[in-house]
């Protein structure tokens, strides 16, 4: 759903309609739907990420360090491996925190991405996911978590996600679940 309509949870007048779209529209998607891109082409290019050969890649442009891997995910060769996890707002939070604790992914600083950051990772151009899947693989077209929160509050129980589907900006309740992909400044 769009920023200022109702979540597709189970909360106000189109509740139903949006939850049986929503639903129906997850199952089409991982029974058959692929990527497809506006004439065959990523607008999000390959060439503007630098890969670290380690499951990260750094943007060029904006100097941010991504994980190739969503959370839940592990990076293996070229490809990620097993299943995007869902996580509440929170254990969003304490994901990246965890991540950054335990040294696995190289530094200390990993965090959830803003809404701004999060959308200079979007093909607007490419749907099922939007985004460039040679550098984001496995990435599915379903909401992520920002670290953005409501507009006009710093504290409440609303927060902005982004869908890599056709969803676009979401305004979610905390304690929904959706993806997160860690991304830290880079050098």
């Amino acid at each position: 759903m769009i920023l200022g309509q109702v979540d597709h949870r189970g909360r106000g007048p189109l509740a139903l309609v949006a939850a049986v779209v929503f639903a129906g529209s997850a199952a089409t998607q991982s029974a058959a739907a692929a990527q497809s891109c506006n004439g065959g082409e990523v607008s999000l290019p390959s060439t503007r990420f630098q890969d670290n050969g380690d499951g990260t890649v750094t943007d060029v442009e904006s100097k941010l360090m991504w994980m190739r891997c969503s959370g839940g995910q592990q990076w293996s060769g070229n490809r990620c491996t097993s299943a995007a996890a869902d996580f509440g707002w929170v254990d969003a939070q304490r994901h990246a925190e965890q991540v950054s604790r335990n040294g696995t992914a190289f530094f200390n600083d990993w965090r959830v991405p803003s809404l701004r950051e999060l959308a200079t990772i979007t093909d607007r151009g490419c749907k099922n996911p939007r985004t460039n899947v040679s550098i984001f693989p496995g990435t599915p077209a379903a909401p992520y978590w920002s670290s953005t929160p409501r507009p006009g509050e710093n504290v409440g129980d609303r927060a902005l996600a982004l869908s890599f589907g056709a969803e676009g900006v979401l305004l979610a309740r905390k304690h929904e679940r959706f993806h997160v992909r860690l991304v830290r400044t880079g050098p």
